[in-house]
């Protein structure tokens, strides 16, 4: 009998006129979270929302979805997928919030959770939680520009103290955001120390509004214990949605995946990603792709780089089911040391 917290998964959420039918989500993860890899997600299912990987909203408003690496969907997913956008600009990311909802978009994410320098030295990303000011308008303005679901993606703050999230998360909330997914790390924490369950549950309890947690879910234990401990809304699954993307059905569905379901996954993978992608590019994403595949096994650190060996997509296949057809030993959590690779 599934536990009654992980039952809660499946409890629909409304947001605005939408309705979502579970409470899981998949977090947005630059260069991983592409069209292609959503495309091998929704043949599982088990999800309320698919997050894009973050878009820059100067790019937005004239950007094409046909050239575009990351601003590009298809027509199928767009009701029940969210674009995360990134700037510091008011104008600018209402601008690209009103190219997203007519588009069809189900929703807006605002980045406010990237800790990467590049994007940070920019003003972007969790900077912008250095100036909680901004960051508020930058939210009133995307709010007032669109009528569908408005999202905040952002974390712990700087300091290792729940207070500013927990003051943001009301200043968004006045703002008029409907949803917030928070990532209990301080930035620029990158995974270096485990997420900080009471500062969710500080941000939980500090405002009216839906709050998806994020961060270190592998497991449906994972799951749980989040649920319970800091009675977040729902959840947003991240690295491990790439490595086992039937992880949402698993939890709301109760899917059993079948012993093949590595190689079948690795194949459509690549099937899905020379489609969309030029070669050049499909190579490189397959390749990121696999690390996170190679680390659902007991030696996966062996096995990425006969995973990976070659340049053609031909080869790729070729690899996948050399190596995945003698059913490696699944290791009961994935390696998260290899996601870092």
């Amino acid at each position: 009998m599934p536990s009654p917290v992980l039952s809660a998964l499946r409890e629909p959420l409304q947001l605005r006129r939408a309705v979502l039918d579970s409470r899981l989500s998949l977090a947005p993860m630059a260069g991983l979270g592409h069209v292609a890899y959503r495309e091998v997600l929704a043949r599982f299912g088990g999800y309320a929302f698919m997050v894009t990987e973050m878009c820059n909203a100067r790019a937005v408003p004239a950007e094409s979805r046909h050239h575009s690496p990351v601003f590009r969907w298809r027509d199928e997913e767009a009701p029940r997928l969210v674009c995360q956008v990134f700037g510091n600009e008011p104008d600018v990311m209402a601008r690209a919030a009103r190219r997203i909802e007519a588009e069809g978009f189900l929703g807006v994410d605002i980045n406010m959770g990237c800790s990467v320098a590049a994007i940070c030295k920019k003003g972007y990303g969790a900077a912008l939680l250095k100036d909680p000011d901004r960051a508020e308008t930058v939210v009133r303005a995307v709010r007032q520009a669109v009528s569908c679901p408005v999202m905040v993606k952002y974390r712990s703050g700087w300091e290792n103290s729940p207070d500013l999230a927990v003051t943001l998360a009301r200043r968004f909330e006045d703002a008029g955001a409907d949803l917030l997914t928070f990532h209990p790390r301080v930035a620029p924490d990158r995974r270096s120390r485990p997420p900080r369950p009471e500062h969710l549950r500080a941000v939980v309890r500090a405002v009216s509004i839906p709050v998806f947690g994020n961060g270190n879910v592998f497991s449906a234990e994972d799951c749980r214990r989040m649920l319970e401990e800091t009675g977040c809304t729902g959840v947003a699954i991240g690295r491990m949605g790439i490595a086992r993307p039937w992880l949402f059905a698993e939890l709301t569905s109760g899917l059993i995946p079948g012993p093949d379901v590595f190689l079948h996954t690795a194949l459509s993978m690549i099937e899905s990603i020379w489609r969309h992608f030029d070669a050049a590019r499909a190579i490189r994403m397959y390749k990121k792709y696999a690390i996170y595949l190679a680390a659902n096994f007991v030696y996966g650190h062996a096995l990425w780089p006969e995973l990976v060996r070659g340049r053609t997509r031909e080869e790729m296949e070729q690899n996948a089911r050399r190596v995945l057809e003698k059913r490696p030993q699944v290791a009961a959590t994935p390696n998260s040391f290899l996601f870092t690779a």
